[in-house]
């Protein structure tokens, strides 16, 4: 556990990586019901267009698709199919101690690969633009996984 601490810089390290994760998760959840609000619309369940403070004036056509409110929407969904892997082998990457360099290195164009991404989306960027956010991302995601089953396998 000696590695699990905030004394251990690597550790500090993901722990700031994993934080900003968490925050831009939550982030892109509020982005998505303000946009909701704001629209009037991108609303996605039968029972969201019943009348209440939120909603005085409902109507069937909040349920269609509005992309200003879907896009965030699907910035949301992709930050939920992606930043769980990162927490996940981040935290065993910690228990390898990769040099210092590395791991802030990693742990940090992570984080700036996905805001990066987020970016590019929020501002309509051609797929290869955004892909090339994710698959940056996604490679270090990949290969801090390969670092740690080589130290443990060989």
């Amino acid at each position: 556990m000696e590695y699990y601490t905030p004394d251990n810089p690597i550790f500090a390290t993901y722990m700031i990586a994993a934080a900003l994760m968490g925050l831009k998760i939550m982030g892109q959840g509020w982005m998505t019901a303000y946009r909701m609000m704001k629209s009037g619309s991108g609303l996605v369940n039968p029972e969201d267009i019943q009348k209440g403070p939120f909603n005085p004036a409902p109507d069937p056509a909040q349920l269609e698709v509005n992309d200003y409110t879907d896009r965030s929407r699907r910035m949301h969904r992709n930050d939920l199919e992606n930043i769980p892997a990162f927490w996940a082998v981040g935290l065993v990457y910690v228990a390898i101690a990769p040099p210092l360099w590395l791991a802030q290195t990693l742990m940090y164009g992570f984080v700036v690969m996905r805001l990066g991404h987020a970016v590019s989306y929020a501002t309509r960027q051609t797929h290869e633009v955004r892909a090339s956010f994710y698959t940056v991302g996604s490679l270090i995601v990949i290969f801090m996984a390969l670092h740690v089953l080589a130290a443990l396998l060989f």
